[in-house]
């Protein structure tokens, strides 16, 4: 029986850090299933109509986490979605019980390879200032264990292409349900 059958409707839900590759890897990975693809960053842009980091910069953390959690529970009352979720989804417990709703896959991305994608990005608030480095790595260092508690754990190499990451994925899945 193939994948999309014996998934029945069921969501997956990309978790991980910033850089990790979820919202290209969430495109490719619905496509392939047939299913719609969400990202809730998107997703707070717009029915917010500003940007993530004017959202942290005029609301604060906890107001966007407020958004987040809103469009995570909203989301996860349709069937057949592929949702690219923020690296900080798991720090809410509250999120989990939508993310239960479906599959959790979690793109395990060594720091040195988010390291090097994520070197010159301003538009993530986190990681703003001096030292965006050992702000990674702290942040890391407090959601591993929060990302462990996923369905599924995909590790990815810096060459791994997201076609590669998506067959990865349909794999474990496969050998999940």
């Amino acid at each position: 029986m193939p994948l999309t059958d014996r998934l029945n409707g069921i969501n997956l839900y990309l978790i991980g850090m910033m850089g990790a590759g979820k919202s290209s890897t969430g495109a490719e990975l619905a496509q392939a299933l047939g299913y719609q693809f969400f990202d809730t960053d998107a997703v707070i842009e717009a029915a917010a109509g500003q940007p993530i980091p004017e959202i942290f910069a005029h609301r604060g953390e906890a107001a966007f986490r407020q958004l987040e959690s809103q469009v995570l529970a909203e989301l996860s009352a349709y069937r057949r979605l592929v949702i690219a979720t923020g690296g900080g989804i798991v720090t809410q417990q509250q999120n989990w019980s939508y993310l239960h709703h479906g599959i959790v896959v979690w793109l395990d991305v060594p720091p040195a390879i988010l390291q090097n994608r994520l070197a010159g990005d301003r538009g993530r608030p986190l990681l703003q200032g001096q030292d965006w480095d050992a702000k990674l790595t702290r942040l890391l260092a407090q959601r591993h264990s929060l990302y462990a508690q996923a369905d599924v754990r995909v590790e990815i190499g810096a060459a791994d292409s997201v076609e590669v990451i998506v067959a990865r994925i349909l794999a474990l899945v496969a050998e999940r349900i």
